[in-house]
């Protein structure tokens, strides 16, 4: 019984170690499409065991990224789709930087995404449809970008379905309106864009 224990401990043990090497390789690989001018990202081994000891990285008990604070750290470059392989990640902050390229579609799936912060960047092209399935999302800050299109029913249904609090997609370059409504009872969102005349 006991062999049985230490071989199911060892092999819970090898796949979290799987886990965090390949978050830490996702961010890794994030940082080679990074300028960091001010080498905030220094810290970023790819030679260590995960990233949790990463400077602006932050894990959960399982030592798995729940975190990405990079706001106002004077980095371009682009999103990479390999951020969707974050499971866990529940912060995304990357504000006030100059981040350029498209919003990767993969960004949808981190269900577990609480924030994201955008904002004050360079991105341009569509908001991806695919950030509708982030129905954990209470802040979600695109404003102060090049965005074009209009904004995804997908992503406007969040307001019903999901806990979002706050949508700011303000300065940019996206088409339509949207309608503010309170007669269903839902929590109010408060969402911010450019008035058009």
């Amino acid at each position: 019984m006991r062999f049985v224990a230490l071989v199911f401990l060892v092999g819970a043990i090898a796949i979290i170690s799987a886990e965090c090497n390949s978050e830490g390789d996702t961010l890794y690989a994030w940082k080679t499409y990074l300028i960091d001018p001010n080498n905030v990202l220094q810290s970023w081994d790819p030679t260590l065991n995960n990233p949790c000891t990463w400077l602006h990285v932050t894990c959960n008990s399982q030592n798995s990224v729940v975190r990405v604070d990079l706001g106002a750290a004077n980095l371009s470059g682009t999103l990479v789709p390999q951020l969707g392989m974050l499971n866990n990640l529940q912060y995304l902050q990357v504000q006030n930087n100059s981040i350029s390229g498209e919003i990767p579609g993969q960004l949808g799936n981190l269900t577990n995404l609480v924030s994201l912060g955008l904002e004050n960047n360079k991105l341009s092209g569509p908001i991806p449809s695919s950030l509708g399935n982030l129905r954990s999302l209470r802040w979600m800050r695109l404003n102060s970008n090049k965005l074009s299109g209009e904004i995804p029913i997908s992503v406007l249904k969040l307001v019903l379905w999901g806990n979002l609090q706050i949508m700011n997609v303000s300065d940019n370059k996206l088409a339509g309106t949207v309608h503010r409504a309170n007669k269903t009872g839902f929590v109010i969102t408060t969402i911010v864009q450019d008035v058009k005349a």
